[in-house]
């Protein structure tokens, strides 16, 4: 199985996936920062959409913070995967520490890419997620969870990069699935790409502000 490029070269590709599918109806590309912003900027420009990010984080378990005991976003929204608190034993006070650390980096995030703009309308709109790849998912669910909270009229997944598991999962989730690979065992994402560097928030800005430009040209 090959590897992608880029992020930017796996976001045309799905782009080009999603541009026969996609009726022309009011719809909107949410990527989660910072990775999925350059896969999320070919899709918004082929559709002619805006582009926005999902300021969503996962909530740590604490201890292991790479198990999700849920996840919050920008606005306050919040879901908890009340499996996990039981099982742990995890108190309303452990939860609230890790909503405020978290709440932190989101206004700061939002801050930073989004200026004070107000939250998008997703009601009755298509909405795309996109990120850069998909292990377990953890992010990724609270982002849908959030999202279906707000009412969109379709709810769609475009990753280049996802675990089967994972992909069997997302699709008794949400309306479609695209991807580009499915590897087995994926391992990590970074595998799955020739040039995965980091995405500083200087690039997220670059991409959110063409995109911006897009659906704003000057007079």
């Amino acid at each position: 199985m090959e590897r992608l490029p880029n992020r930017l070269w796996a976001g045309q590709q799905l782009a080009d996936q999603l541009q026969g599918l996609i009726q022309h109806e009011p719809g909107l590309v949410l990527a989660l920062p910072r990775g999925g912003v350059p896969v999320a900027y070919p899709i918004a420009r082929q559709l002619g959409w805006p582009l926005d990010v999902c300021l969503v984080r996962k909530l740590g378990a604490p201890g292991q913070p790479e198990l999700a005991m849920g996840a919050i976003t920008l606005g306050g929204l919040r879901v908890i995967n009340q499996d996990i608190v039981d099982y742990l034993k995890i108190t309303t006070t452990e939860i609230a520490r890790v909503q405020q650390e978290e709440e932190q980096e989101i206004a700061r995030r939002n801050a930073c890419y989004r200026r004070g703009l107000p939250l998008p309308v997703l009601k009755g709109k298509t909405v795309i997620l996109v990120d850069d790849g998909v292990a377990t998912g953890a992010t990724l669910q609270g982002a849908i969870a959030i999202t279906e909270q707000q009412g969109p009229r379709q709810l769609i997944v475009a990753v280049p990069v996802i675990a089967p598991d994972s992909y069997q999962q997302l699709c008794q989730r949400v309306d479609r699935v695209f991807c580009l690979l499915q590897p087995a065992p994926l391992q990590s994402i970074g595998l799955w790409y020739e040039d995965f560097s980091q995405v500083p928030d200087e690039v997220v800005c670059h991409y959110l502000n063409l995109a911006l430009r897009l659906q704003n040209p000057p007079a």
